[in-house]
């Protein structure tokens, strides 16, 4: 299926329901014309990083189902897939293989060795002080042989996800033949993740080298458009990199609209998100929250660092049992650049702060994507987040399926379900988008598709936090109530 220009649900296989049958009954009882699509977050055998360490991509984790499970979403929802073109699982067969046979393991020069990459085996302070990390050392773990030997591979990030050597022929074929086979599954959309950490380089800080990032970035795309399936490189940075990548003809994420709406709804000010709706790429997916938070690092000279500061420190004061420690090492957060909240506790569990919000990101440029605890307007889950000391779990609620039923009977949810409805049937939103500044505390955004005859327009007061939708069809005007 292709993609469509209709709202996506971003969720784990357990996340609504136990599995991805309780999944697709959950969307077809409470969710049909909510949303069109579906990025079902890793959903593989994986040891670690709740499905972010794969082990084989053949194969779909059997506490979640089976391929047939997957196939029938794909039936009636566009789908996205990931792929960690970065790293394997440490347990995966081909890390396990290179562990006991070494040198004879023809899987050895899938992982970056460091007695091959770096002149003398190890990286001088000065190379490892280069490295955009995210650990305070060189990136490493020690791989222990069967012979009794060890010695270090790469490592970004967590030790059960062991990197890949993105430019060795036996790693080109791993990936080729893994997308192959992805994209027979019923994906639409394969996500690389954290593909900016692919490729290494000695001399760089290891992080969106180019152009060998392009290189890898098309040996992607290549296969994957012969199986007509859209590639999404998944890049965490600043915002040029998105409008670089986007210059391609590729589609990005858009990340600074999560900081860039808080600082509009906290200070009332429109100007910093006028400007972001006026330049960023129009071929995108927008977000205000994801399964690690909400970023940060994406808004940098978008917002001054003096408003990013003071959209934090008012998310602290004005969010609702969210506090600053949830976001330290206490809690186990390995991303200083991203804040543990959910969106709807960001804005205090306040329902018009939170409709307008989801009203904003719906008229931005771009495909809206949908954080499942977002779409039933969830609150933080102190608890699961004490119980398991990870910050990030505070917006990762398992929902049975009795809570959705209550969950759905809000009055906030209805309206976000009647927002995104609009949002995936109006014409208008296949049209031209403009936006102006009507005063400091004002915007209006217009989307125009002459060709159907059909604009919507609304303008915001974000003093009040009020809103109005109007849409056009041939001359005649009606306003859109939630």
């Amino acid at each position: 299926m292709q993609v469509k220009n209709e709202a996506m649900l971003i969720t784990y296989a357990d996340s609504l329901g136990s599995n991805l049958k309780d999944l697709k009954n959950v969307l077809e009882k409470h969710m049909k014309g909510v949303i069109g699509g579906v990025h079902i977050l890793p959903f593989f055998p994986s040891s670690g990083d709740r499905g972010f360490a794969p082990m084989d991509y053949t194969k779909v984790d059997s506490a979640f189902g089976g391929w047939e499970d997957v196939n029938a979403l794909a039936k009636d929802y566009y789908l996205m897939f990931d792929f960690m073109v970065n790293h394997i699982s440490a347990q995966s067969p081909y890390f396990q293989d290179f562990q006991q046979k070494k040198d004879g393991s023809e899987w050895r020069n899938l992982f970056i060795r460091y007695k091959e990459f770096w002149p003398g085996g190890e990286p001088t302070e000065e190379q490892v002080d280069l490295i955009y990390k995210r650990k305070p050392r060189a990136p490493y773990r020690m791989a222990e042989f069967a012979d009794g030997t060890s010695e270090k591979v790469w490592c970004t990030f967590d030790e059960q996800q062991v990197d890949l050597d993105v430019t060795h022929p036996v790693t080109k074929k791993f990936i080729k033949d893994n997308l192959e086979f992805l994209s027979k599954q019923g994906a639409s959309i394969i996500r690389l993740d954290a593909f900016a950490y692919a490729n290494k380089k000695i001399g760089t800080n290891c992080f969106f080298v180019e152009p060998e990032i392009w290189e890898t970035l098309k040996e992607c795309t290549d296969v994957l458009d012969a199986h007509n399936v859209t590639v999404l490189p998944e890049i965490h940075e600043h915002y040029t990199i998105q409008l670089k990548i986007a210059g391609h003809d590729y589609y990005v994420y858009d990340f600074a609209l999560p900081m860039l709406v808080l600082h509009t709804l906290f200070s009332g000010c429109v100007d910093r998100l006028v400007h972001w709706l006026e330049i960023c790429p129009r071929k995108q997916f927008t977000t205000l929250d994801t399964h690690d938070g909400i970023g940060v690092v994406d808004v940098k000279d978008l917002m001054t660092d003096e408003e990013c500061e003071a959209t934090r420190e008012a998310l602290y004061a004005q969010g609702a049992n969210v506090k600053k420690k949830y976001s330290s090492a206490e809690y186990n957060n390995l991303d200083i650049y991203q804040i543990n909240c959910t969106y709807y506790s960001a804005l205090g569990n306040n329902d018009q702060a939170y409709i307008l919000a989801r009203v904003l990101q719906c008229f931005a440029p771009g495909i809206p994507q949908i954080y499942y605890v977002g779409l039933l307007a969830g609150e933080n889950d102190i608890e699961l987040l004490e119980k398991t000391k990870e910050g990030r779990n505070i917006n990762r609620h398992y929902y049975s399926l009795a809570e959705i039923d209550e969950a759905v009977k809000r009055p906030v949810v209805q309206q976000l379900f009647n927002l995104l409805k609009f949002r995936n049937t109006s014409q208008a939103f296949d049209g031209e988008f403009s936006v102006k500044a009507l005063g400091e505390k004002e915007l209006e955004i217009v989307w125009n598709n002459a060709a159907a005859g059909v604009s919507a327009k609304l303008t915001v007061n974000t003093g009040n936090k009020t809103f109005a939708i109007l849409e056009t069809v041939n001359g005649e005007s009606r306003e859109i109530t939630l």
